[in-house]
């Protein structure tokens, strides 16, 4: 199954869809400005740099679906990303990415790529059973996006190759992506 085809917005408003970035790999992750992965920015901008060249892009889609850690309109989730993170790559408008209003891309993205569970053999993926088991055990029993800063690997022909959970950092990506490219 493709993703190709699905409408998108912008977020400055203007219509995309995800065939504008037929025949490269993507990247795929919701974003939030007040959240503790919030530095991940950083990561992505410099996967970005490192291989757009080669035909990576980076599609970035805030959420505020997850402790209200994105609250900003449009505008100012792109001044925030723009001054504070020197973010080039693109970002779209402010959407759901988990529950029956998720955007189409996600809930492609998530039946592409089910919820494999928490890697408890990571610290950070360990903190984040705990912490679900403790406070939404009910979040572990779907397939949705669990937090900001989940991560989907897609290859040139728009397949989905993998889900990163929120803790993996965008470096741990580089092996699959150099693959990819």
């Amino acid at each position: 199954m493709s993703i190709y085809n699905i409408p998108l917005e912008t977020i400055q408003g203007r219509d995309a869809k995800t065939s504008d970035y037929e025949g490269k790999v993507l990247i795929i992750v919701n974003i939030a400005s007040k959240c503790g992965f919030t530095p991940q920015y950083e990561g992505l901008e410099a996967l970005y740099k490192k291989y757009q060249a080669q035909g990576l892009e980076i599609l970035g889609f805030p959420s505020n679906q997850f402790a209200g850690q994105e609250p900003g309109d449009n505008a100012e989730v792109e001044s925030f990303c723009q001054i504070n993170y020197g973010v080039t790559f693109p970002l779209f408008a402010k959407t759901d990415v988990k529950g029956s209003a998720a955007h189409p891309l996600y809930k492609e993205l998530i039946q592409a790529a089910p919820f494999q569970g928490f890697n408890t053999a990571d610290a950070a993926g360990a903190r984040f059973q705990a912490m679900f088991e403790q406070g939404m055990p009910q979040e572990l029993t779907t397939d949705d996006v669990k937090w900001n800063f989940t991560k989907f690997l897609v290859d040139r022909q728009g397949q989905v190759v993998r889900r990163y959970e929120s803790y993996e950092t965008p470096a741990s990506m580089t092996a699959d992506i150099e693959k990819l490219l």
